[in-house]
């Protein structure tokens, strides 16, 4: 890959995986992060990857920066920090963005970032499987439980009102 090569990748993708990754941490100063790591790694590997790759190997370099960031803010976070918000009574909910990212919240990073790929970004079964290094059959089933357990969260009226 070309340097113009490299920097048209960034004009066309950036956008894209900045918007995944921020849907899956709910913190623009990580998302930033976990996006320019992503860049900075198709730099250090320009040579091997070919332009017409690029977009997978970025959404999978940036699925695999977010899903360790993921958890090494998970190790910091506090028990009692869980346990208020998983009170959804005390939330009064109005909001429907609010409430489907309340649902979204409630899957695995894995379904969550399915659903997202999918379903916001567009992308086939074999391109996710690609970003997420899954089968296309592992991608519907996965998929296909994660909208299930989405249904399931939003047809409880005390998740909703």
């Amino acid at each position: 890959m070309t340097e113009k090569e490299y920097n048209k990748c960034v004009d066309l993708y950036s956008d894209n995986i900045f918007r995944f990754i921020i849907k899956n941490l709910d913190h623009a100063e990580d998302a930033r992060d976990v996006v320019q790591n992503a860049f900075e790694i198709l730099w250090k590997h320009c040579q091997d990857v070919p332009f017409e790759k690029a977009k997978s190997y970025l959404f999978t370099v940036a699925y695999h920066n977010m899903i360790d960031h993921v958890r090494k803010t998970k190790r910091v976070t506090l028990v009692d920090e869980f346990k208020d918000e998983m009170k959804v009574a005390d939330h009064k909910i109005n909001n429907a963005k609010e409430v489907i990212a309340k649902a979204l919240a409630n899957l695995s990073e894995v379904q969550r970032s399915l659903v997202l790929l999918k379903d916001y970004e567009g992308y086939s079964y074999e391109e996710i499987g690609e970003i997420m290094q899954l089968n296309p059959s592992q991608v519907k089933v996965y998929l296909h439980r994660a909208r299930i357990h989405l249904k399931n969260y939003l047809v409880k009226m005390e998740n909703v009102i």
